[in-house]
């Protein structure tokens, strides 16, 4: 980007060179007066439902906003009026907040924190602005550790079910398209639904055993760990282990140093970061049994109209609009937990279902074709 090209920074209006504040400013003033205080009830109803640090840290953001609160009752004086109650989308977070106070609802807290208009409001100061830079960031850390918490179970249920969806979706029309019965199509579709169920387990359960394994073959063994304290100080090897690791030959022998003046740390030495690694990687069992269920739950939703009895254009029609639904609701789900766009996300899972599907129907059909 050009110096020509940037935006001009924004003249903040201090106490000394703020004009009349018009009905209009007055308005503005106190929309973010009431915002300020429901993001503040936000924050306060997500430390309700949590313990020790995290429960701080949302306490301090709350602290944080009362003090934007602040800021536009100065402004507003004797012209602050009756308290008005904050956007819908706040008032909304503030009900998901007090009913659920997960990691969901963080996220969409940190898409509200980035989008905060006070970046180019001349009445905000430059501290508030930073403070809602900073707050995205800490809200962004905050959500991380509850994705990570969750990543493992829930990528495998999320993504199982949507292959479901997808695959058994794209079988069933191609079987659709090519003439045949229908009992041939609902056959095909359990079929379909069983064995790609039975596939997704097996394949899940050998990746994040996979994953368990080589995190445990880098992971310092108990007996090296209890050496280090025998470790001949004069001629010790100990920096070479953290050179290897990638650490410079000076920060290396400072760290063996280190280590060695208090040997007792050293027991713990990579335990933590490798029992969080492990924990975001998740289990096998776990995982393997997530993608089946969901797999075959995402599977089961296309052959519905057929088990219920629907005959061909009527339970091909069903079928899309089911299997339609469903992907938007997990493009939704996938949106909420990343913090990225919920319904960009749910339209992008639905035009590749879609065309996955569309596809297949034509081949079908192309080969029923030829087949007549």
């Amino acid at each position: 980007m050009t110096p020509e090209s940037q935006p001009e920074p924004i003249e903040r209006y201090s106490a000394g060179n703020r004009p009349p504040p018009t009905a209009k400013d007055i308005r503005r003033w106190r929309r973010y007066l009431a915002n300020e205080r429901a993001e503040a009830a936000v924050y306060r109803d997500l430390a309700d439902r949590r313990t020790g640090e995290e429960r701080e840290i949302l306490l301090a953001l709350a602290h944080a906003e009362g003090r934007h609160e602040e800021h536009w009752r100065q402004l507003l004086g004797n012209q602050v009026g009756m308290p008005l109650r904050g956007d819908v989308r706040t008032r909304m977070l503030g009900f998901l907040a007090r009913r659920f106070g997960s990691v969901f609802v963080l996220a969409l807290v940190q898409r509200a924190e980035k989008r905060s208009p006070y970046a180019s409001d001349r009445d905000a100061t430059d501290a508030m602005s930073a403070d809602e830079h900073i707050h995205e960031e800490v809200v962004r850390a905050l959500a991380t550790r509850g994705r990570n918490r969750l990543s493992g179970t829930f990528r495998a249920a999320v993504f199982g079910a949507n292959d479901g969806l997808v695959s058994n979706l794209a079988l069933i029309l191609g079987f659709a398209g090519s003439g045949v019965d229908n009992e041939v199509v609902l056959l095909a579709g359990v079929a379909g639904l069983l064995s790609g169920a039975l596939s997704m387990g097996a394949g899940e359960y050998v990746s994040v055993r996979s994953q368990r394994e080589l995190l445990e073959a880098s992971t310092p063994s108990a007996e090296t760990r209890h050496a280090v304290p025998k470790l001949d100080v004069n001629a010790n090897e100990l920096a070479l282990v953290y050179r290897a690791r990638g650490m410079s030959a000076t920060d290396a022998e400072h760290r063996a140093a280190q280590i060695l003046r208090n040997s007792e740390h050293t027991e713990h030495e990579s335990g933590p970061a490798q029992s969080e690694t492990q924990e975001a990687v998740g289990t096998g069992i776990r995982a393997a049994g997530a993608s089946f269920l969901f797999f075959a739950s995402g599977a089961l939703i296309p052959v519905l109209p057929y088990l219920a009895g629907l005959q061909g254009l009527a339970a091909m029609v069903t079928s899309i609009l089911l299997v339609g639904a469903a992907l938007m609701v997990t493009g939704v789900t996938v949106g909420l937990l990343s913090g990225g766009p919920p319904l960009k996300r749910a339209l992008r899972q639905l035009a590749i279902g879609y065309g996955a599907a569309a596809a297949t129907y034509m081949l079908g059909l192309a080969f029923g074709t030829a087949l007549g």
